[in-house]
């Protein structure tokens, strides 16, 4: 009875449990609501792209002249330098080293030229004076004798022999005489003018090096750039008179560090962000419908209910690949992009260099 009646009822059963698994698998899953809602145009026809915030004057990556342990790091991430303040110093030791060197050389060729200039000295000129007096005396005794032997030899009262030895002391006395007397003048005339200019040339010299190591011991000491706004900008520098300054966006460097000469090594980045600029990328298939002067508007990454109106600044008239990657399944790297600058107004909401933006240009009135 069991089995007559029991079999019929469990296999409807099943059947209505197959129908109703069915079902639900036949059942459409709820629409999945992002964590974020996507940026949405505020245009009918626009023109997007990607945009990065960066300062005004562009980040300004700080390297160093030379390579070297780092010393001292004068600077904090948020603080604002001005152009010419220091930055971060290297291990100047040895340059301060040098530095004594060359000015022991300096000093060295300075006193050889005053020396050569100055002379003769005056306690030179007596003891020449008296050797000169002394070959003047001994001139005219000589004379004197040869005088007398000449008259002596006229009464064969001395030998042809004689005669010759006085008349040779004689002439050996004039060329002392002459000698004494050249001697005198050399000297009264001071150093020779080629050994003068020797001296000076070498005087130049030294310091040439005593001022190159000088310029070595400044570039141990990285400062902001020397650099202005141009007149008529933004910035505590209203004036292309005034010196820019800049905020420390970023510090890389620690004292203790040895630092090289790597090319693109941001050791500290500069800019001065009172006045932001987004750096938009337009797609290289989007750029013959872009024209200079579209405005338009750029929306947080994570925040899209907020808008900033943008300002057209200038064109990078120079098509790049694409080097700023924003993460989409769908986004190309193998394309180009032209870029475009615009100044954001925050109107005093934060917003940070280097945050990704979506940008949206106002194409209707092409």
């Amino acid at each position: 009875m069991l089995i007559r009646y029991g079999l019929p009822v469990l296999a409807l059963a099943l059947l209505g449990f197959a129908f109703y698994q069915m079902s639900l698998a036949q059942q459409k899953a709820p629409p999945v609501v992002p964590a974020v809602e996507p940026a949405k145009s505020p245009y009918g026809t626009q023109l997007a792209g990607a945009g990065l915030v960066e300062p005004e004057t562009e980040n300004i990556s700080v390297g160093t002249h030379l390579p070297g342990v780092v010393e001292r790091v004068f600077v904090k991430v948020g603080q604002t330098v001005r152009s010419g303040d220091p930055i971060f110093q290297l291990d100047d030791r040895q340059v301060k080293a040098e530095i004594e060197v060359r000015a022991a050389n300096v000093a060295n060729a300075e006193a050889v030229l005053e020396k050569l200039t100055m002379m003769p000295r005056p306690e030179e000129i007596p003891p020449v004076d008296a050797k000169l007096a002394e070959a003047e005396a001994n001139l005219r005794e000589q004379v004197a004798l040869l005088d007398r032997y000449k008259g002596l030899s006229a009464s064969s009262a001395i030998s042809g022999e004689e005669l010759v030895r006085r008349q040779a002391g004689f002439e050996t006395a004039q060329a002392l005489r002459a000698k004494s007397k050249a001697d005198r003048e050399l000297l009264i005339a001071g150093a020779w003018q080629p050994d003068r200019k020797v001296a000076e040339v070498s005087v130049r010299q030294f310091k040439a090096q005593l001022a190159q190591t000088r310029v070595e011991l400044e570039r141990q000491t990285m400062k902001a750039p020397l650099g202005r706004f141009p007149e008529g900008t933004g910035g505590p520098a209203k004036a292309a008179s005034e010196p820019a300054s800049f905020n420390v966006l970023q510090v890389n460097v620690r004292p203790g560090e040895y630092v090289g000469l790597s090319p693109g090594q941001a050791l500290v980045v500069l800019g001065f962000v009172g006045k932001l600029h987004v750096r938009v990328d337009i797609d290289e298939n989007d750029i013959a419908r872009f024209s200079p002067g579209l405005v338009g508007v750029a929306k947080p990454r994570g925040n899209p209910k907020e808008q900033f109106p943008l300002t057209f600044v200038r064109v990078e008239p120079y098509v790049i690949p694409k080097r700023s990657l924003t993460g989409g399944n769908t986004e190309r790297v193998d394309t180009r992009v032209l870029q475009v600058i615009y100044a954001i107004d925050t109107a005093g909401k934060p917003l940070y260099v280097g945050q990704q933006m979506d940008v949206f240009l106002d194409t209707s009135a092409k």
